[in-house]
């Protein structure tokens, strides 16, 4: 067996303290604490959460893996909301008026935005503001649809996408920014997709994945920095209705519909290419999603509906002891 000092040219190196920018595969002898240590990666994982009290899909969220919001959805239709706390779910404000299925969420959990949607008619435009308790009225979408999404924030929100149509024969590249109070209209997707995996924690920093076009999936990367759209590469699989989060340099999505079943697989995004990562424990299609690439939430959804929830820790180095087990 080749020795550390065959592999890596050196032996390997006794210091004082440990390191505070190591290289990943550095190994080091820490004399002070008479430990052998490493910068090694640590692999992606997934992991069971709580269960929310109401099983459904077609499902708005918004927040992060700790602080998250899951509202509306289907198929008995419901205005339920309820807030993930990083362990366990409990009840908030209900969704007033008729959007409950097939909606937008953008935001916090104590700042969400819910948007569109569809209920029994007609598509609607409908914007309700969550305050983490209670829901009040907004202004209205400019355009009218359903099975669509967003990024930012309450006050500096973009939503994308969309179909106006049930059941789903159109796609729209319609982008709108919210201030708070107000819908404006911008500068639109380079494809049209509905059903699309869409996220950003910041309106100049928001990224719209997959979906599908009528019946053909869409695959493209869409990238907007407050201004417009540029289209980055295409996902590794085709995915629709694909949950994740994150920010254009660090963004995960997960399952969705591949081939025409809900899946499990998961990809990861660094800003230029789509890496493959580990997979889900459960299948999991049109439910709830955010956080971040390092701390990520999927919730809900189908095959069920289901009310189940897992959370993503992507790949990362650390410091670690090392030893011969």
């Amino acid at each position: 067996m080749a020795t550390y000092k065959e592999i890596k040219g050196d032996v390997v190196e006794t210091v004082a303290s440990d390191p505070t920018n190591p290289g990943e595969g550095d190994i080091w002898y820490n004399t002070t604490t008479g430990v052998l240590k490493g910068y090694t990666l640590t692999a992606a994982t997934w992991a069971s959460g709580g269960n929310a009290g109401t099983a459904r899909y077609i499902c708005a969220g918004a927040g992060t893996q700790t602080a998250f919001l899951a509202f509306c959805g289907y198929p008995t239709p419901t205005g339920a909301t309820e807030e993930y706390n990083g362990s366990s779910w409990t009840a908030g404000g209900n969704y007033p008026g008729s959007p409950k299925e097939a909606l937008g969420g953008l935001g916090t959990q104590t700042a969400g935005l819910g948007f569109g949607g569809y209920n029994p008619t007609p598509v609607q435009s409908a914007t309700n503001e969550y305050d983490g308790s209670s829901w009040t009225a907004g202004g209205g979408l400019n355009t009218a649809r359903r099975r669509f999404n967003g990024g930012g924030t309450q006050t500096a929100g973009v939503a994308a996408g969309g179909t106006q149509s049930a059941p789903n024969a159109d796609t729209v590249t319609a982008t709108e920014e919210y201030n708070g109070s107000s819908w404006t209209t911008v500068n639109s997707l380079n494809n049209s997709r509905r059903s699309q995996c869409m996220n950003g924690v910041t309106q100049t920093a928001v990224l719209c994945i997959g979906g599908s076009q009528g019946t053909a999936p869409a695959t493209e990367t869409e990238e907007y920095d407050g201004t417009s759209w540029t289209v980055g590469p295409s996902t590794l699989y085709n995915i629709s209705e694909a949950k994740g989060g994150g920010t254009p340099t660090g963004f995960f999505v997960a399952g969705g519909n591949a081939g025409g079943s809900p899946g499990i697989a998961t990809n990861v995004y660094d800003g230029t290419s789509w890496s493959s990562s580990a997979n889900m424990a459960v299948s999991k299609s049109a439910g709830a999603g955010g956080g971040t690439s390092s701390a990520g939430i999927v919730a809900l959804g189908t095959p069920g509906p289901t009310n189940t929830t897992e959370e993503f820790t992507d790949a990362f180095n650390s410091t670690r002891t090392l030893t011969t087990s």
